[in-house]
């Protein structure tokens, strides 16, 4: 088989060389891509229907990025299933990695279907492939033929040791303050996505540059493979709106009409929004029956109006909806405690986004274990996010949780995770969800403040309290003779979000950052920009933070009453095995009689999760006697277990015997063992020494008065 396009380009990223192939393999694809980084193979295809979607009025895109375990040389670790089925949580989060800086490059109002499929066939476990998928999905738009305003690309940093790595590995990751992906054309950045661990502002713009010198260099590499492939472009069809209609609403709708459609709440906008839609379907109702146009239409129109009104209105005379100023939050307010039974709760609330944050608390045994194609992980602090129909008032069947909820969960699940105490502090298993009761703007902000108040309530001792704050951005072209016109919002609302051009999604402690996520629907956003808007939203996240403190100032000294007691102990890692005991002997029997579940690390941290304090104290007074190691001299009460012609054998600690000679017994004669104690007895000793073999030799004699 001939290949279709034989095509090879290479450039060098941080020391790793990237090489993009176009040949054999999917050739009935739009367009196909091979992209190798070293020993991480991926195969990226992007198809387009050749018709539309009828009656679509989005644009229908479908991006998946497939894991598969032969990839990494594993078999999935289920005994049951081995098919990889279901995507998992970081195979879905990076297909929205993928999606969100290619979807905002194509025509608006496109309506036929395209699906991106990105396919690892070998990775090597050193980098993550997110960034690189991304890449490659760009290179096999561009030979695709499709209407794709691109290239894109993206490059992951990371800042280890106070210095910023390009591609960082997955070690480098965690062992660093940063993990920040950014995404761009050669002329600006249009998405950012970052955990962080309390980084500056400055470090997350100064990374920003240096990405974008990579970006550029791997933008003009997949423009190099499209000029030598010359793909053929594909007919492509385009919702048409009806201008018959713009025209007619522009001249019958007035500034005045305009300047009414605004208000402090959702309820509020949309009323006045209809009202100004049926006065004009009043209007046109003649050429609406004449089918000149249809009442959808006119809708449309005034919409379109009204929202560039909101823009204008934003640019020109800094005026919003609601009648904010550029830099005003809207009313706080917050709570905690709200819930009897729960361990921690939390309930914050942002003009109308308001959201129920819930703790759980649970045995280290409960953390999740991650089961994916290229790393296993162990997860003790989990945020889970729902977004339920009725938080915006609308009406839709419930059908398990979608891909927004599952972005939002893990930004949330990000921006708190470098503050959670280590396991050696608080041994527990977090769970936290977060309930979004209503939303205009922002709830993902909305639930990592939610989260915070709600693990204080619970007690969790967090490093730091984390606040978030979603800010916007509208752009114009030439205003007053002013090019490149734009203002900053701070703490947008829904309609800022959807007409707007950007959603900077900013979460962080007093230090620094912990979560980023940027989007944009312009082509960019420029350095300065983005450096003014981190700098906004650090001020705003300070109010949030002061008002969250007057909710509650710090994590609360005791657990609730419901939750699990769980103690810990580090032990020396040689005594784990008798903890265990054999065949799992001695922590079945500690469990049992203790009422209580051990969990034992391989570094000899020991954690016992009990139902009250007296079990665990129990269980962990038993668990400091077994791996105690005796010192000569020590005194104990022991049990008789065994007796002997020339002496007793004494349980002194749990699994520790040693023989008090018949010698040692009394300091008169004893002629008989049994004449001084029987098997059950209780008898204090004295540890006089241990021999070279490891044998105890104990002494009655020596705890006993002399007459």
């Amino acid at each position: 088989m001939e290949p279709k396009n034989p095509y090879e380009v290479s450039s060098n990223l941080a020391g790793r060389t990237l090489t993009l192939k176009s040949g054999f393999f999917a050739q009935q694809a739009s367009g196909s891509v091979i992209i190798s980084l070293n020993d991480t193979v991926l195969l990226a295809t992007a198809t387009m229907s050749e018709s539309p979607r009828a009656g679509c009025d989005f644009f229908p895109m479908m991006v998946d990025f497939e894991e598969r375990y032969y990839a990494a040389g594993k078999i999935k670790g289920s005994r049951y299933v081995k098919r990889e089925g279901r995507p998992s949580e970081k195979s879905i989060l990076t297909s929205r990695l993928i999606d969100r800086p290619l979807r905002p490059l194509f025509p608006k109002g496109m309506s036929n279907d395209v699906q991106i499929i990105v396919t690892p066939l070998s990775i090597d476990l050193e980098v993550d492939p997110g960034t690189t998928g991304i890449i490659a999905a760009s290179a096999a738009l561009m030979l695709s033929g499709m209407p794709f305003q691109g290239p894109v690309a993206a490059v992951r940093m990371g800042y280890i040791n106070d210095q910023l790595v390009v591609n960082p590995t997955y070690e480098q990751c965690q062992k660093g303050k940063l993990d920040l992906v950014v995404a761009g054309t050669k002329d600006a950045i249009t998405m950012v996505e970052a955990g962080a661990k309390e980084v500056p502002e400055e470090i997350i713009v100064e990374a920003l540059k240096i990405a974008h010198t990579h970006i550029k260099e791997l933008c003009a590499l997949q423009e190099e493979l499209a000029a030598m492939a010359k793909p053929q472009k594909l007919e492509y069809c385009v919702v048409e709106k009806n201008t018959a209609a713009d025209e007619a609403v522009k001249g019958f709708v007035t500034t005045a009409m305009l300047e009414t459609v605004k208000g402090k709440t959702k309820k509020e906008f949309k009323e006045k929004l209809h009202e100004l839609q049926e006065k004009a379907l009043e209007h046109f109702k003649d050429k609406i029956e004449a089918e000149e146009f249809s009442a959808a239409n006119i809708k449309s129109a005034v919409e379109g109006m009204v929202e560039d009104y909101m823009r204008d209105n934003i640019l020109k005379n800094e005026k919003r909806l609601d009648g904010r100023k550029l830099d005003e939050i809207r009313p706080l307010s917050g709570y905690v405690g709200v819930l009897p039974r729960t361990h921690g709760s939390g309930l914050f609330q942002r003009g109308e986004t308001q959201v129920l944050s819930l703790t759980t608390l649970g045995a280290p045994g409960a953390a999740q274990m991650i089961d994916t194609m290229d790393e296993d992980e162990e997860r003790r602090y989990m945020h889970h996010y729902n977004f339920p129909p009725y938080s915006v008032g609308e009406v839709r069947p419930l059908r398990g949780t979608g891909r927004r909820e599952i972005g939002h969960g893990d930004l949330a699940e990000r921006a708190l995770n470098p503050l959670m105490p280590s396991k050696e502090v608080f041994p527990y298993t977090i769970r936290v969800v977060s309930e979004v009761l209503g939303c205009n703007g922002s709830s993902s902000m909305g639930s990592v403040c939610g989260s915070t108040l709600s693990l204080m309530d619970a007690g969790v001792p967090l490093v730091r309290p984390v606040s978030g704050i979603a800010m916007g951005l509208i752009t114009g072209d030439d205003f007053d003779g002013k090019k490149g016109v734009y203002k900053i919002l701070t703490d947008i609302q829904g309609l800022e979000d959807f007409s707007g051009d950007m959603d900077f999604k900013v979460a962080g402690t007093t230090e620094g950052i912990t979560a980023l996520q940027m989007d944009v629907k312009v082509t960019g956003v420029s350095f300065e920009i983005m450096a003014e808007v981190l700098d906004h939203a650090k001020r705003a996240r300070a109010k949030v933070l002061e008002h969250m403190l007057k909710v509650i100032a710090a994590p609360r000294a005791q657990l609730s009453k419901y939750a699990p007691l769980i103690s810990s102990i580090h032990i020396d890692p040689d005594m784990i095995r008798v903890v265990i005991g054999k065949g799992g002997e001695m922590i079945q029997r500690i469990s049992a009689e203790c009422g209580v579940e051990i969990d034992i690390e391989d570094d000899g941290l020991v954690m016992i999760t009990a139902p009250n304090q007296e079990n665990g104290e129990k269980a962990l007074e038993w668990v400091k006697r077994i791996t105690y190691i005796p010192q000569a001299g020590e005194v104990f009460e022991g049990l008789v277990t065994r007796i002997l012609d020339f002496g007793a054998f004494v349980e002194f600690l749990p699994g520790k015997e040693g023989l008090v000679h018949i010698s040692q017994m009394d300091h008169q004669r004893v002629n008989r063992v049994e004449d001084v104690c029987k098997v059950g007895d209780m008898m204090k000793v004295k540890l006089m020494e241990i021999d070279d073999q490891g044998r105890y030799n104990l002494s009655r004699k020596a705890v006993l008065p002399r007459e």
